[in-house]
């Protein structure tokens, strides 16, 4: 199994860019993401690969870390994504904002991948949810607040909170779990002023 290429740019395809090692030139299938970030024809490259055989072809998937490419075979273990649906969410989203998107349970994120709908995006989201903290930027504990608090059940200062933050550019998981921590140092009977207040100073941590 081929698992990393190092060579020169031969040429770009719409899909993929043909890597000439020594004389070979290897068709590897990257994310627009991968490919944009690769250098011009003529350029030295690396790529992490992972190989897949089938009884009618070989297909190389090349990636720029093996990270990346560690998150190409994960995405793969959710039902209904394949090589294609996991190359267009990386296209979306890099390996370490995809890994915040599913700690924070945010699957607008994820489904703002062209031919992701939410049923896809919600399956990755919880399938992953117990994987992606160890690849992710996010204080587990904010996580695990963005997972189990529901804000359809809250207190209207907390909803209103919580709406204001998303209207200052939060998302809205980041802003849920901000404001649920914000509620639990402030007691119940917190106004929304002081939730917002103390939300805020969450997300700046």
């Amino acid at each position: 199994m081929i698992g990393k290429l190092k060579g020169l740019i031969d040429s770009y395809g719409e899909d993929y860019v043909i890597l000439d090692v020594q004389g070979v030139g290897y068709q590897v299938h990257c994310s627009a993401r991968t490919l944009q970030a690769l250098p011009q024809a003529g350029e030295a490259a690396v790529l992490s690969i992972e190989t897949y055989v089938r009884e009618d072809q070989i297909k190389l998937f090349g990636f720029r870390s093996d990270l990346e490419r560690e998150w190409f075979r994960l995405l793969q273990t959710v039902q209904g994504v394949g090589a294609k649906v996991a190359l267009a969410v990386l296209s979306t989203l890099p390996p370490a904002d995809l890994a915040n998107a599913i700690a924070l349970r945010d699957k607008a994120a994820v489904a703002r991948t062209p031919g992701v709908g939410p049923k896809v995006a919600e399956r990755i989201v919880s399938e992953l949810k117990d994987k992606a903290p160890a690849f992710a930027s996010v204080d587990p504990v904010v996580a695990q607040l963005a997972g189990s608090f529901d804000d359809r059940n809250a207190p209207r200062p907390v909803t209103d909170a919580i709406s204001a933050l998303v209207n200052l550019g939060y998302g809205q998981p980041q802003a849920a779990a901000a404001v649920a921590s914000a509620s639990r140092s402030a007691g119940e009977g917190a106004e929304t002023a002081q939730l917002i207040k103390l939300g805020l100073k969450e997300l700046a941590k």
